[in-house]
C-alpha cells in the first residue's frame, strides 16, 4: 500500500477480482493463491482452462507453477534484482510502451540509467534464473494484450518489501499495463479486511479514507466532526516499535484488537519478552489466544457473523455483513466496546449502530467513500472511490490518469536480505501458509474436521538437501536460526529447491516465527518473514517441540 501510494497515488488493488475473465496473462510473483487466497486461485486456474497465459515467479514449484506457461524458480529475495532485469531486456529490445510512458509518468531517465546495469548475465549471477527465461517473461509479460500483475507476502515480507512494490509498478507502467480492464496491480492482502482496517484509518499516518495526520486541512475538518481539539500531527507509531516500547517504558498502554502477537511477530521470544515487561495490556478479541496469556484485561468481542457492518476485500469492495447469530455471554460488537471506552474517558458518542457510524461520519468525512451508504450495499457492494450517491463505484483505477497525476517511476536498486546463509547457517527459512489454516490457527484449530486434514507442523525440504544430512521423509528433525530451535517432522518433497527450507506459523509449538529475523523495511516495519539463515539437525524422536 505504501508503494502504491507513492508510485499512483493510491495505495489499493487497481483491478477487480472479476477481471481474471478477461485478463490474457497473468504475472504471479511472491504468491501462491491456491493456498492464500484459494477463491482467487481457482479464478485464475479457470482462466487458463480458457487459454489465458501464465508467469509464475516461485522458488516453490506449486501447483500453478507446474501449469505455468513460464516457471521462473527465483532464488528468495532476488526479485528486485530480478524486475530490474527485465526492465533492462524490454528497454534492450524496444518493447516498452513510449507513448504511456510519455504522457502519464515521470522520472523515466532515472529509471533508464539504473536498469542499465541489469544485464541478463548478472541478474542470472543474482536471481538462478537463465538469462533466456528471462527475456522469455520479459517478452511475454511486454507483449500486447491485458496483462496482470499480481503478488502477495512473497513479496512484501522482506525489508526491501516497498521496494519490490515499486519495482512491480514501475514494470507495469513501463509496459503501459496499468488502467485497463484485465491488466494493472493487483496485491493480494494478508487478512479478511485488512483492506478495510486501513481505509478506516487503522495505520499511524492516516485519518479514515487517507487523509494524512501531517496535513493541517485534515486535522481541522476531523477536529471539528469528532469534537476534540489539537489531534496529532505526526505519524503515531507501528507494531514493532509499540512492542519495543514496552520494555522501556515509552509505550504504557498496549491494546491489542483482533491480534495475536505472540505468534506473529517474528522471533517470539523477544516479543514474549517484551509482552511480560508491559506495564498494562488489554486484548479484545472473540478467543483466548497466545497473546490473552498477557492480558490484565480482556474485552471479548462479538465474531464476524454476530455484527453488523461491513468488510472491504482486496479489490476495494464495500460489502454488508449481516447478523445472523447473537454474540455469547458477554460479548460485544466492537463499535460497541470502543464506545463505551470512550464513554469513560469523557466522550459521548452519538451513533448507535455501525449503520449510524458508516453514513453519518464515514461516508461524511472520507472523499473516497463519500457516495457509500449502507442503503446502496445490497448484493455485490461498491468499490471506492465512490464520491457520491450517483457514482456506481469504480471498478478499474487510473483509467486515464493516476490518482496522483502522473505515474512515478521509482528506480531502486537490489539489496540482499538482511541475514543470509553462511557456514554456520547454511539454509534459506522461508515461510508462508498451508491450505487447511489460518495464520495462528485462533479459529481454524477449533475445527475437528480441519485438524484431522493437517494436525501438525513439518519442515519442507528438498531431496538432495535430505540426502547430504542423511534425513529420512518423516523423521524428526531440529530446525535452528540465531534466535531459536523448533522440532519438527521432514517432509521431503522436490517442490522445494535445494538450500531452501519451508514452514508455516500456524502451530505453536512448531511455529516458523520463533526463528525468523526481526528485520524491518524501513518504511512500513513488515518483517522479514521469507528470509532468515537456519541449520538443520538430525535429533531422533522429540516430544516437546521447541526449545
Amino acid at each position: 500500500m505504501a508503494s502504491l501510494a507513492l508510485t499512483f497515488g493510491s495505495g489499493a488493488m487497481t483491478n477487480s477480482i472479476a477481471d481474471t475473465k478477461k485478463t490474457d496473462l497473468f504475472f504471479m510473483v511472491g504468491s501462491n493463491p491456491d493456498t492464500s487466497h484459494p477463491t482467487i486461485g481457482m479464478r485464475i486456474h479457470q482462466a487458463i482452462d480458457r487459454g489465458a497465459k501464465l508467469i509464475v515467479v516461485d522458488p516453490r514449484r506449486t501447483r500453478l507453477a507446474e501449469r505455468a506457461d513460464l516457471w521462473l524458480r527465483i532464488l528468495p529475495g532476488t526479485d528486485v534484482a530480478f524486475l530490474n532485469g527485465m526492465m533492462h531486456v524490454i528497454l534492450e529490445e524496444n518493447l516498452w510502451d513510449r507513448k504511456f510512458v510519455e504522457e502519464r509518468t515521470e522520472d523515466f531517465a532515472e529509471l533508464q540509467n539504473l536498469v542499465k546495469k541489469y544485464t541478463p548475465d548478472q541478474v542470472e549471477r543474482i536471481t538462478g534464473i537463465p538469462e533466456d527465461q528471462l527475456r522469455q517473461a520479459a517478452r511475454m509479460y511486454a507483449a500486447e494484450g491485458r496483462n496482470a500483475i499480481f503478488w502477495g507476502m512473497g513479496i512484501t515480507h522482506y525489508v526491501t518489501g516497498t521496494d519490490r512494490v515499486k519495482s512491480l509498478a514501475n514494470l507495469s507502467m513501463l509496459c503501459g499495463k496499468v488502467g485497463m480492464e484485465g491488466g494493472g496491480c493487483n496485491p493480494l492482502r494478508g487478512q479478511n479486511n485488512v483492506q478495510g482496517a486501513c481505509d478506516m484509518g487503522a495505520l499511524p499516518n492516516v485519518f479514515p479514507g487517507y487523509q494524512r495526520v501531517d496535513n493541517a486541512d485534515a486535522r481541522t475538518k476531523f477536529e471539528k466532526a469528532w469534537g476534540v481539539k489539537k489531534l496529532p500531527d505526526k505519524p503515531g507509531l507501528m507494531i514493532p516499535q509499540m512492542i519495543e516500547g514496552l520494555t522501556n517504558g515509552t509505550v504504557k498502554l498496549f491494546y491489542i484488537f483482533g491480534e495475536n502477537l505472540a505468534n506473529t511477530e517474528p522471533d517470539i521470544r523477544h516479543v514474549e519478552h517484551c509482552l511480560e515487561s508491559a506495564e498494562f495490556v488489554v486484548c479484545h478479541d472473540i478467543f483466548q489466544t497466545e497473546t490473552t496469556r498477557f492480558a490484565h484485561v480482556i474485552f471479548p468481542a462479538a465474531a464476524w457473523s454476530e455484527n453488523d457492518g461491513t468488510f472491504t476485500s482486496s479489490e476495494r469492495r464495500i460489502s454488508r455483513v449481516r447478523t445472523a447469530s447473537l454474540p455469547p455471554g458477554e460479548a460485544k460488537p466492537n463499535w460497541w466496546i470502543f464506545k463505551e471506552i470512550a464513554k469513560r474517558m469523557g466522550h459521548e458518542w452519538s451513533a448507535k449502530s455501525a449503520r449510524e457510524i458508516w453514513d453519518n461520519e464515514i461516508s461524511q468525512l472520507a472523499p473516497s467513500m463519500a457516495g457509500v451508504k449502507y442503503a446502496r450495499l445490497r448484493g455485490d457492494g461498491l468499490q471506492w472511490p465512490a464520491p457520491n450517491e450517483e457514482h456506481p463505484g469504480t471498478a478499474t483505477l487510473h483509467r486515464d490518469r493516476f490518482t496522483s497525476g502522473l505515474g512515478a517511476l521509482t528506480p531502486v536498486d537490489w539489496i540482499p536480505p538482511a541475514e543470509v546463509p553462511d557456514e554456520d547457517y547454511p539454509l534459506v527459512l522461508s515461510t508462508g501458509r498451508r491450505l487447511y489454516h489460518y495464520h495462528t490457527r485462533t479459529q481454524t484449530g477449533r475445527s475437528a474436521g480441519l485438524n484431522d486434514l493437517l494436525g501438525e507442523e513439518t519442515a519442507d525440504i528438498s531431496p538432495s538437501d535430505a540426502k547430504a544430512l542423511s534425513i529420512g521423509h518423516g523423521e524428526m528433525i531440529g530446525v535452528k536460526s540465531r534466535r531459536g530451535q523448533v522440532f519438527v517432522k521432514a517432509n521431503i518433497t522436490d517442490r522445494i529447491p535445494q538450500g531452501v527450507v519451508w514452514m508455516a506459523f500456524h502451530f505453536r509449538e512448531a511455529c516458523a516465527n520463533w526463528l525468523t529475523n526481526p528485520a524491518f523495511d524501513p518504511i512500513t516495519l513488515t518483517a522479514e518473514y521469507k528470509a532468515c539463515a537456519v541449520r538443520i539437525e538430525k535429533v531422533g524422536e522429540k516430544t516437546d517441540q521447541r526449545i
